[in-house]
């Protein structure tokens, strides 16, 4: 009975994650499709910037509502920030590559770098930035608000 309690909580963290990462990836597809069509920005500063703006929504929900983590706030960024260090370069240039060198939509591009980072960033969540301290905030766990 435990092992499907654990299971649905889980399956719930993963739905509530989706939809504050479809929240995050509006906001990255309306910064993008702003900067893309009325700038004379290349793909990457117009992508760059899309990202950073979804990062910082996405990171402030799922922290409070999704893993409902007690965490060290400079330290769980920081986690994300080294998440980021990594991704980011990685698709800024593979986009950059594939939207300008190869002459993909750009639009495809960032679609296909939001799907990547959905998948890689809730598993990095999960079980690096939150693993140790998913729901250890009592009252955004029981629905009340929080002191912070």
């Amino acid at each position: 009975m435990e092992e499907k309690q654990k299971g649905s909580k889980e399956a719930v963290r993963v739905v509530k994650f989706a939809l504050f990462s479809t929240s995050a990836g509006i906001i990255e597809m309306a910064v993008f499709s702003l900067l893309n069509e009325f700038t004379e920005f290349a793909y990457w500063p117009c992508y760059l910037t899309a990202l950073v703006m979804s990062v910082l929504w996405n990171f402030t929900l799922n922290r409070k509502f999704t893993f409902k983590s007690a965490n060290n706030v400079p330290k769980a960024m920081f986690l994300v920030a080294c998440f980021y260090a990594v991704f980011t370069p990685v698709t800024t240039l593979l986009g950059n590559y594939l939207a300008e060198d190869l002459q993909w939509n750009e639009y495809l591009v960032t679609i296909l770098n939001m799907a990547l980072n959905l998948t890689t960033e809730y598993i990095y969540d999960r079980y690096v930035v939150f693993k140790d301290t998913i729901d250890t905030n009592i009252k955004t766990s029981e629905g009340g608000e929080v002191n912070e």
